[in-house]
């Protein structure tokens, strides 16, 4: 695979990454099934693996860190921080006290002693960013992280920590990794603009939308069962409308891509890839036929007349489902700071 510069960074990276998630306890639990899929992808040329502390409750970096064993120096490790660990309530956010602790762990369970791109999984509104990346400055400092980044920050707050960063005189984050499908297109109103504009390298998760760009829903057919429908059934529950619409939509592509001579996944992840702020697209395979079917989309070119239709099925800028976004805000979630108290002063 031909490599890209992660942001202003001077790390080259592979066009995919690998993403972990679906090893362990939330979907294959066969740990040496994961370990040859992680092989097969080093060995196809993806250079990057994607982790997360949360994920499996720390079984996802262990079986990473078993599947790098005599391969860690070629590998651009990211891992991150910030869900609930166990049942401490401080075992979780973007807190020092807790990022100075969650990196030992990580480090432990992953069997390396530097994590190359630590992120932080999701903001903390409750916290000023100052803490945070003042912590993370000093693990860089440590030798400990060599870069960090940001996963699904609000736009206005990916500028906030530039400016907090130049002002402390503290290194800055480096990445920023957004949701970004054919279906999940928000991204490109200000994110990956914000992130071009600063220099940030760009990984983005969910280029398949959580499945529903997989080819598997045709015309005609029944919706296959998904694994991710416990987990999260508002992306995933066929009854919803917004999951009809969805389905509808991937119907739609589907066509296309079979006009265009392609696998719906292929068609999907080139469209990622075709973005000039996206540095990686990460993957996540739960088995190794998944990760083949997958591979050949860096060798995909899509003529602008496949991409104009993508266009009119789903416009620029839109994202079909809100819960695809990955993170809203309290301010749309909580609705005392969206509600004036009737009679309140103002």
């Amino acid at each position: 695979m031909n490599s890209r510069h992660l942001g202003r960074t001077g790390v080259l990276v592979s066009p995919l990454t690998l993403g972990a998630m679906n090893f362990g306890a939330w979907a294959n639990r066969d740990h040496d099934e994961a370990i040859r899929i992680v092989h097969r992808a080093l060995d196809a040329g993806i250079t990057v693996v994607d982790t997360a502390d949360v994920y499996s409750q720390g079984e996802n970096e262990e079986i990473v860190g078993r599947a790098l064993a005599g391969r860690r120096d070629r590998v651009v490790l990211a891992t991150k921080f910030h869900g609930q660990i166990g049942t401490d309530p401080n075992s979780q956010g973007n807190s020092r006290r807790w990022i100075l602790r969650a990196v030992e762990d990580s480090l432990r369970r992953l069997g390396t002693d530097h994590i190359d791109l630590y992120q932080v999984h999701r903001p903390d509104p409750d916290l000023p960013l100052e803490e945070t990346l003042w912590a993370l400055d000093d693990l860089v400092t440590a030798g400990k992280i060599r870069y960090y980044g940001t996963t699904t920050f609000e736009p206005h707050q990916l500028v906030e920590a530039q400016w907090v960063a130049a002002d402390r005189q503290l290194r800055g984050p480096v990445t920023e990794q957004p949701p970004y499908s054919i279906l999940a297109r928000g991204a490109e109103r200000a994110t990956l603009p914000i992130a071009q504009q600063y220099g940030l390298g760009v990984l983005t998760w969910s280029p398949l939308a959580g499945g529903w760009l997989s080819g598997r829903y045709r015309s005609g057919t029944d919706a296959p069962a998904s694994t991710r429908l416990g987990r999260q059934p508002h992306r995933h529950d066929p009854a919803l409308p917004v999951n009809r619409r969805k389905r509808a939509l991937a119907e739609e592509l589907g066509k296309l891509a079979d006009e265009a001579g392609l696998p719906l996944v292929q068609l999907a992840l080139a469209f990622v890839l075709h973005h000039p702020a996206v540095s990686t697209v990460i993957i996540g395979p739960r088995t190794l036929d998944q990760l083949d079917g997958q591979l050949g989309a860096v060798d995909v070119r899509l003529g602008a007349d496949v991409l104009d239709r993508i266009d009119e099925i789903v416009a620029p800028g839109v994202t079909v489902s809100p819960a695809d976004e990955g993170y809203l805000p309290p301010s749309l979630t909580d609705s005392a700071l969206r509600r004036r108290v009737p009679g309140a002063r103002r």
